[in-house]
């Protein structure tokens, strides 16, 4: 007889266990708590039922069943959707593997602002980068990043022996024993959830505010697209997060840096009908041109957002779109070509320039180029363009 009723029980146990805890919280709002729970029941039991088909976590631990001394490790510059995938995997495999060392590790600092507020919450208890000590390592799982990446950590001659990204893979798919890619994912955070629901390993309150707040930012901002796996997640973790855990990540302090990106990108910020670039110059961390361009697509007219920024020896560039008509991806393609490289999703795409002096007047040659790129490739006649925030605002 199959055991699949009592897997599916055993999924939903610890989100019913909410329930209780949840009446004694509102106890005027039984009703709508115990709606609640039974539709993030229903995600967890969905999710379960559909890795039946296709069971990658369950492979994923028999493939690593022997090794002993296995790295956990993410794109450069991490975001909390890196971070968090990792440190939630992590967690899985020292659970399903204790006989194993399993270790978190980071290349290079996290840069200011958002990404660093975060990693101080999400406590990653990561050791220190080391290429030295890479080969030593049993197995390399590379999260949220693929080999061909700009930002893959690992140097030339270390194949990793997994990779679990959301991203589109650029060409072949990765050769190495394990891959899952799902393009169709909002955030890896997500896909590594799903291991958890698929393996039937319960997933702490702290831990759970941590991954709702990585898929929640990783879709943020007009142009977030969740996907299915996306919603099941967000819906199960909404429950089992520790609710102050989760507030302190939102509310994070913030340094003035940040602040003062967002004001010169509202003061930089010009439109051309449906298109709105801006420039940041010398960014503290490489974040900020993507949280700027979510935040400028909601400006109402838009559709089309390009924030641009220098940093180190190169013009980083984040695209936004809230249209149907093209995908950010191929635009993106559209406006590196020859010159530079990136990629990204039908909603969101970077990439980065090299620049050969670092110097404004290169930074904003190559502004021009990329604006006269965009407005050809939406159709949008060049013109004029029209400032965001005029000089001489009017009084409200």
């Amino acid at each position: 007889m199959s055991d699949a009723p009592q897997a599916d029980g055993r999924t939903s146990q610890a989100l019913r266990g909410q329930l209780d805890l949840l009446r004694a919280r509102q106890p005027g709002m039984t009703a709508f708590v115990e709606s609640c729970v039974e539709t993030a029941v229903g995600s967890a039991v969905a999710v379960q039922r559909a890795s039946r088909h296709r069971p990658r976590a369950h492979r994923l631990i028999r493939l690593l069943r022997d090794k002993k001394n296995i790295l956990v490790t993410t794109h450069s510059f991490p975001d909390p959707d890196a971070l968090a995938s990792c440190l939630a995997l992590c967690r899985l495999l020292r659970a399903k593997l204790r006989d194993a060392q399993i270790n978190i590790s980071i290349k290079g600092t996290i840069g200011g602002g958002y990404n660093a507020a975060f990693a101080q919450q999400a406590d990653l208890q990561s050791v220190p980068w080391n290429e030295a000590v890479l080969p030593a390592y049993d197995a390399i799982i590379l999260l949220d990043v693929q080999p061909l990446f700009k930002y893959n950590p690992l140097p030339e001659g270390i194949v990793p022996f997994a990779v679990i990204d959301h991203h589109r893979a650029r060409g072949r798919r990765p050769n190495c024993p394990f891959c899952d890619i799902r393009s169709d994912v909002g955030a890896t955070s997500s896909i590594i959830f799903s291991y958890f629901m698929e393996l039937d390993v319960d997933i702490p309150t702290d831990l759970a505010a941590t991954l709702l707040f990585a898929i929640e930012t990783d879709l943020a901002g007009a142009a977030g697209q969740p996907g299915e796996l996306d919603n099941m997640a967000l819906s199960s973790l909404t429950l089992l997060a520790d609710p102050r855990k989760l507030y302190r990540m939102r509310y994070a302090d913030l340094s003035q840096a940040v602040y003062i990106a967002f004001s010169n990108a509202l003061a930089a910020a010009v439109y051309y009908e449906t298109a709105l670039v801006s420039h940041l110059e010398n960014i503290e961390s490489p974040e900020m041109p993507a949280i700027i361009a979510d935040f400028l697509l909601r400006f109402q007219p838009i559709q089309w957002v390009l924030v641009t920024a220098t940093t180190g020896s190169s013009l980083q560039l984040s695209l936004r779109t809230s249209s149907t008509r093209a995908s950010a991806a191929d635009i993106m393609r559209r406006l590196i070509r020859k010159i530079g490289e990136g990629g990204g999703h039908r909603t969101k795409a970077g990439g980065s320039i090299p620049m050969e002096t670092n110097a404004p007047a290169e930074a904003e040659c190559l502004r021009k180029v990329l604006l006269r790129r965009l407005l050809r490739a939406l159709k949008i006649r060049m013109q004029r363009g029209q400032r965001l925030v005029p000089a001489d605002p009017p009084r409200l």
